[in-house]
Parts: structure tokens; sequence; C-alpha cells
């Protein structure tokens, strides 16, 4: 896997590595190179300057993207300790260390302490295992929007077969795009 712009661009993403690294080694399935292109195409002028948020970052690569292609900071959350530390070590390589908070723990304790610290995203982006059930447990600790700069997005990748609501508290349901057997599911603030 490489990323596919910006001043990182061709930069290379040892996914291999990061699935031998994990205990739950069937759970890795990393964002495809298609999927990652999309999701910068829907973002678009937003990711420049953005406080950008990757939640199961798995292998760092959408988080790492946003940075080559201009997010001020971003906070890369993953439960896998050896994983958070394989992004740690790319982070290093590519000297992106200053603009990135590495959080080693669940997403769901990321999103608590978060709200109650104020920080707030202009993009949030979950990818959670696609047989999980963590959809179903996340959105509703994102619904009150406090995690949302006013124009900010949520974007959610999950199972194209999967339908998620179309409101969720102070979310509402923008946009969905189908990719294969893969849906990006975008949501704003009411």
């Amino acid at each position: 896997m490489k990323i596919s712009a910006g001043h990182l661009k061709g930069r290379k993403i040892n996914f291999r590595k990061a699935q031998k690294a994990a205990k739950k080694e069937h759970t890795l399935r990393p964002t495809s190179s298609k999927v990652r292109e999309s999701i910068f195409n829907i973002i678009g002028a937003l990711i420049s300057g953005s406080q950008f948020a990757d939640l199961y970052a798995g292998t760092g690569a959408v988080g790492i993207e946003a940075m080559s292609r201009g997010a001020k900071r971003v906070f890369f959350v993953e439960a896998d300790r050896k994983r958070a530390e394989m992004i740690k070590d790319m982070l290093k390589d590519c000297g992106c260390i200053p603009r990135a908070n590495i959080i080693k723990g669940e997403a769901s304790a990321f999103i608590t302490k978060a709200v109650r610290e104020g920080l707030r995203f202009n993009i949030i982006f979950l990818d959670p295992p696609y047989h999980s059930g963590a959809l179903e447990h996340i959105l509703p600790l994102l619904s009150g929007g406090e995690l949302l700069h006013d124009e900010g997005i949520i974007i959610a990748e999950h199972l194209s077969k999967k339908k998620l609501p179309d409101e969720i508290g102070k979310l509402l349901q923008k946009k969905a795009y189908k990719y294969g057997d893969t849906m990006l599911t975008l949501y704003r603030k009411v």
C-alpha cells in the first residue's frame, strides 16, 4: 500500500508487518487505495488545516494520507498496542510525529475523553472491523455532535449490505457511496 497524494506521495505503508504484529490478524482489513482516494475526493478542501480523527486506525494509512494531504493534526486511535507502535514508528520515519497523537485504546474511551476535554474535529473517520458491531456502539457516542466543528463530517466505512440510520441524534446522513462491497456513509450535524 502506498500514499497516493500530498507531500508523502509514494511512501509505503507496511500492511503485512501490521498484519503479523497483531494478535487479531483476521480483523485487520486496510482501506483499499481506491476507497482511500474516494474518501479524500469526498473530503476535498476540508482536509487542509484540519483536525482529523482516524478511529480504528489499523495500519494508519488513512490518517497518514490525511497528513500528507494537509491535515494540521491527526489523532490515530488504535486498540491494538502493537499496531499503535507500528503507526508511531511509521510517523517517526516520515517526520510526522509533531502533528500526530497516537492513542492506544478503544475508540469509545477516546470519544468520552475527547468530549470531556472539549476536542473538536473537522473530520472523523470510522472504519471498525466490518463484522464487529462497533458502528452500532460508536455512532450513538458521536450523535451529540460535540466532537464536530459546525461544518465537520463523519465518514463511516462499512459493508455495503449494512444500512446505517438516516439520522442519529444531531447527525444527519448526507450521502452514501458504494464501492463494490464497501460503503462510505457521510454524516453532518443537523
